[in-house]
């Protein structure tokens, strides 16, 4: 979804000349800050006909690639005269682009993109129990409109690790990618540019402490004997302990 906006915001900025003066950013001259009207994001009629292309020349590309199976009534939009037959009353049309301010601001899409874009396919808290056979976690069934929607699904491990590496990004493949003043090698320039002509004073960011190193004698000791007690294993609950603890008469 943030790709998705970025790049059309970038490639808005060349569909036309009306385009590129509605949406804020540098001077073409990088000497000033051109700001967009209060309350306005962009253009709805130009982003419909931004989106409309996009989109059908997406199905072309498609088509061509032969990614796209018709049966039935529409085998015949395989043929390539075909098909662009078909699209071209779709070119005429116009399309209808919703676009609103979000309900809960600008803090709740970046919330809610944050979840896609900086998270892993599962967080340590859905995970219920793990060993070398079988891996439980907690799933929630949306289909189910009323009532507790929270299951644990079981699956063995190697499946359970198949479907995560689903979620892995092949090399050389980037989850966002910037354009415009954010692109990576110009970033940095761009914004303190910006800041600059803005007259935006910096703002250093806290300090942060260092992470505190668990230790691995604990501070306690033991109940028994009065010695140091050592961490010698860290297993999650309902996990079976690879080590066992030692006879009561040899720990002492």
């Amino acid at each position: 979804m943030t790709q998705t906006i970025e790049r059309v915001l970038h490639v808005a900025e060349g569909l036309e000349t009306a385009a590129h003066r509605r949406l804020c950013g540098l001077s073409p001259d990088g000497t000033r800050w051109v700001a967009c009207k209060p309350g306005f994001f962009l253009h709805v009629r130009v982003l419909s006909r931004l989106f409309r292309r996009l989109f059908l020349e997406g199905l072309m590309a498609l088509h061509r690639a032969g990614q796209l199976a018709f049966f039935g009534a529409l085998a015949e939009l395989a043929h390539a005269e075909t098909f662009t037959a078909w699209l071209a009353p779709f070119r005429k049309s116009e399309w209808v682009v919703y676009a609103k301010p979000p309900f809960g601001g600008p803090e709740a899409v970046l919330a809610y993109l944050s979840r896609y874009t900086h998270r892993v396919a599962i967080s340590n808290t859905r995970l219920v129990s793990a060993d070398a056979d079988t891996v439980a976690f907690r799933w929630k069934d949306y289909r189910i409109k009323s009532g507790d929607r929270q299951k644990v699904m079981r699956l063995a491990t190697p499946e359970f690790i198949r479907r995560f590496l689903i979620h892995v990004l092949p090399n050389g493949f980037h989850r966002i990618r910037h354009y415009g003043l954010l692109a990576s090698s110009i970033r940095k320039a761009s914004i303190t540019k910006i800041r600059a002509l803005l007259c935006v004073q910096q703002i250093e960011p806290p300090a942060t402490p260092e992470p505190e190193i668990t230790p691995l004698t604990l501070r306690e000791p033991c109940p028994c004997c009065g010695g140091p007690m050592r961490i010698i294993e860290i297993f999650r609950r309902g996990q079976k302990p690879m080590s066992r603890a030692p006879p009561m008469e040899q720990a002492a």
